[in-house]
């Protein structure tokens, strides 16, 4: 019994003296990771060897890296009105597994920093199937919605022009056989990021969501990819559509396409198939 108060009383003075720190972590959308470095240092009143020290300073950083992913993780947004501190706030079960996925976190760096103390960075997917985030969040719909067609009467332009990107060159062929989808939402305040995006058109019709698509594949690969230039746009692929959207909506959560536009992505997608390959990018 005495051995077993004593460990504990080590384990908790680990912990004790991990190094504060404010949690600033947030998801990293474009690689659909959240990545925390915990920091720790040993207690020199318990430590019995230079060894021991940092045994005890390890623990302490992995103890630190746990604290700051479970309150990262809370944060994150799974659509426009709900985060996960929500979703675990209503529901045992998302609890459950939403701890499971943090307690699965892997390791990725860790080292002694000098002067003493230790360094361990763990890392958990928002996507990826089993064991990502994504799984524990995104409800599995009951039937799958078909993507939108175009408004019967819409015709596409004989010779589309894309909107002007700084530092990129559109591909010389303008229009068809596009390789996926590009909304530009910059200029238009903060674009929130979410597991769950959707693209509404101007009347307030959702023309992509995840009840569109199939489950099983936007919990492995996400939604989309949210990107800063196009160099991060590679999930669209070589030749994609580019659009700008008109606002944001829901919270800025959401972009809004014109009306013309719309019918342009709905009818380009009828022959490429771009949305249900969920090849969509959002730069923000």
């Amino acid at each position: 019994m005495f051995k077993k108060v004593k460990l504990l009383g080590v384990l908790v003075a680990a912990i004790i003296f991990a190094i504060s720190a404010t949690v600033d972590a947030a998801p990293n959308w474009n690689t659909g990771t959240i990545q925390v470095t915990g920091m720790g240092v040993s207690n020199p009143a318990l430590a019995r060897t230079s060894a021991h020290a940092s045994m005890m300073a390890r623990r302490a950083a992995v103890a630190d890296a746990y604290r700051q992913l479970a309150e990262a993780v809370q944060g994150v947004q799974v659509d426009a009105e709900t985060t996960v501190e929500q979703m675990m706030l209503t529901s045992d079960i998302v609890k459950t597994r939403v701890s499971a996925v943090i307690r699965g976190a892997r390791i990725v760096d860790e080292g002694e920093l000098a002067g003493g103390g230790y360094s361990v960075t763990m890392e958990i997917p928002l996507f990826g199937g089993a064991g990502g985030l994504a799984e524990t969040v995104i409800e599995r719909p009951t039937y799958v919605e078909p993507i939108p067609m175009p408004a019967p009467d819409y015709r596409p332009p004989v010779d589309y022009t894309p909107p002007t990107i700084p530092d990129y060159q559109p591909p010389t062929r303008s229009s068809g056989n596009y390789t996926g989808l590009v909304v530009d939402c910059r200029g238009l305040g903060t674009l929130n990021p979410v597991m769950s995006p959707v693209i509404k058109d101007e009347s307030g019709a959702k023309i992509y969501g995840h009840k569109n698509l199939d489950y099983d594949r936007i919990i492995r690969e996400g939604m989309a990819t949210y990107a800063q230039d196009m160099s991060q746009a590679s999930r669209a692929g070589s030749n994609p559509l580019i659009v700008r959207a008109v606002r944001l909506d829901d919270l800025n959560a959401n972009p809004v396409l014109s009306m013309e536009d719309s019918n342009m992505v709905l009818y380009e997608n009828k022959s490429s198939h771009f949305l249900e390959d969920i090849a969509v990018v959002f730069l923000y």
